[in-house]
């Protein structure tokens, strides 16, 4: 599970689990090559872990494909750029559901497209990790535009494991459950809403970000070379209860 003389391109590494990972593969030997909003985020982790950084919004498309272009060559991809509005079901406007859409999904597709093309080009080879949540499995509430957003990158990256598999790029979801990151604290710091969800954790706590920078480079590795197309729930057992 070594990562020497190996590029990684990782979306929304400035903060939060995208940050934990770029960490994780450069102690590996990763070479990091982070893309993200905030230039401040991306300069202190450049500082941390060197490699070169893309300031880009990836709400943009015809930014996020010129982004991607210029974060090339690279072996491997994560995709980790997400974003969220609380809202109700019926409070859900048109402008809201298109920005998580484009972010968590869109730019996701215009990433590995523009990634996948590079590794065909050059032989083949490489995997695809995208960080979805668990939310592609439950609906949770006031989570109806960010649950349609994971849905959609899990079912896409099954249709990109059959597609690009041939080309020997593997492409793989994690899923965690609820992450203690800035947006998830937003969203699950009230104990009311968190208490009956750890209720049904076997293990009685949210997930932390080195926990799921473990998995995805188990998945990046060789040592996950027969796994393609799978979304991994990362769950603390939540699905057995």
């Amino acid at each position: 599970m070594g990562f020497t003389n190996k590029t990684v391109a990782i979306t929304g590494a400035g903060k939060g689990i995208g940050r934990e990972i770029a960490l994780r593969l450069s102690k590996m030997g990763a070479q990091i090559v982070s893309m993200g909003r905030t230039e401040a985020d991306l300069q202190s982790l450049f500082d941390e872990v060197g490699g070169r950084y893309i300031v880009v919004d990836l709400a943009d498309a015809a930014a996020a494909r010129e982004a991607a272009r210029d974060a090339m060559p690279a072996d491997f991809l994560v995709n980790c750029a997400g974003t969220n509005i609380l809202q109700s079901f019926l409070e859900v406007s048109a402008d809201d559901f298109d920005r998580i859409i484009a972010i968590n999904l869109r730019a996701a597709m215009i990433v590995s497209q523009e990634f996948a093309a590079h590794r065909i080009a050059n032989g083949g080879g490489g995997a695809i990790v995208q960080v979805s949540s668990m939310s592609a499995f439950i609906g949770w509430a006031d989570h109806a535009a960010y649950c349609a957003s994971k849905g959609g990158l899990d079912a896409m990256s099954r249709v990109m494991a059959n597609e690009l598999g041939e080309h020997g790029i593997r492409v793989n979801c994690v899923n965690p459950i609820i992450t203690m990151t800035d947006l998830a604290a937003e969203a699950w710091s009230d104990p009311a809403k968190s208490g009956p969800v750890l209720d049904r954790m076997p293990i009685r706590r949210f997930a932390e970000t080195g926990d799921i920078a473990g998995i995805v480079a188990f998945l990046l590795s060789d040592a996950a070379e027969m796994i393609n197309g799978h979304s991994m729930p990362v769950d603390g057992g939540l699905l057995s209860r």
